[in-house]
């Protein structure tokens, strides 16, 4: 009897929370399909009666969501790469290394990774004006890059530990550096952790507003976050023409999912374990 009391109660939890995160999305996609005129009606008509793409037309004719779609993946594609590069070298040195002081870096990457964005808002444009790099991509691949690395550190050390030492020192015995086996050896195994940490810098630096809105002002420059923010007007927001921009932006994250699900699932389950 407690054990189907207890099964009874991981369902209910695990319909809540796809629920919870399920929800709120098919709302959006309902709404982009409405009407303005059917939206204000009263009461709230959970289903268009007549859907329309009306609203996708608009997304692109009333601001240039194809750039700012554009920007966003050229950020955070370039903000996944580096994230991985660097990251890949920090977890195999304090994974693998043993050094004086290893603890203590530990400890400073998690402590970093606790610091509010917005204090760190006025130092980091200080310093990308310094550097002449506003309204740029480095602008924001570089904060970004540095606001991923503590926890896409910490996904990869915990599957580097797992690798048997055994198999890097029969590559290096072969003719392999430290760093040919990391990453003939050592990634390849890691391959679900890689694409965890992957798709963890990548949401990061798609989601992320405040940076972006404030490093990278000029039209040209703006992704997809701060884009659809200027759809409302002065009295007016449409929100059909918002929730069909933010379904665009909602596919390429989606779609990453589907296609690496199977990797994510097993570096988070593995990583949630091993760590």
């Amino acid at each position: 009897m407690n054990a189907r009391k207890a099964a009874t109660l991981r369902r209910v939890a695990a319909l809540a929370v796809i629920l919870n995160g399920l929800f709120p999305v098919a709302w959006i996609f309902l709404t982009s399909l409405k009407t303005e005129a059917e939206l204000s009606q009263t009461p709230i008509t959970w289903l268009p009666h007549a859907p329309t793409l009306v609203n996708y037309v608009r997304a692109f004719h009333d601001q240039p969501l194809a750039l700012y779609l554009f920007n966003s993946l050229a950020v955070a594609g370039m903000t996944t790469i580096l994230t991985l590069l660097i990251a890949t070298l920090a977890a195999y040195a304090l994974g693998r290394v043993r050094f004086a002081c290893r603890e203590v870096a530990l400890a400073a990457i998690i402590a970093v990774s606790t610091f509010p964005l917005v204090t760190l808002l006025v130092p980091l444009f200080q310093t990308m004006r310094t550097l002449n790099l506003l309204n740029t991509y480095p602008a924001l691949v570089l904060p970004y890059t540095v606001l991923s690395l503590p926890i896409c550190t910490l996904v990869l050390i915990s599957f580097f530990q797992t690798i048997p030492i055994d198999l890097e020192n029969a590559a290096m015995i072969d003719g392999c550096s430290r760093v040919g086996a990391l990453f003939r050896i050592i990634v390849p195994l890691s391959t679900p952790g890689v694409f965890t940490a992957g798709l963890l810098a990548f949401v990061n630096a798609w989601d992320e507003f405040l940076l972006a809105l404030s490093f990278n002002s000029a039209a040209r420059m703006r992704t997809l976050p701060v884009g659809i923010t200027l759809y409302q007007g002065e009295f007016t927001f449409p929100w059909p023409v918002i929730s069909a921009a933010l379904i665009v932006g909602i596919v390429p994250v989606v779609t990453l999912i589907i296609v690496f699900q199977q990797r994510v699932i097993a570096g988070l389950s593995a990583g949630g374990v091993k760590g």
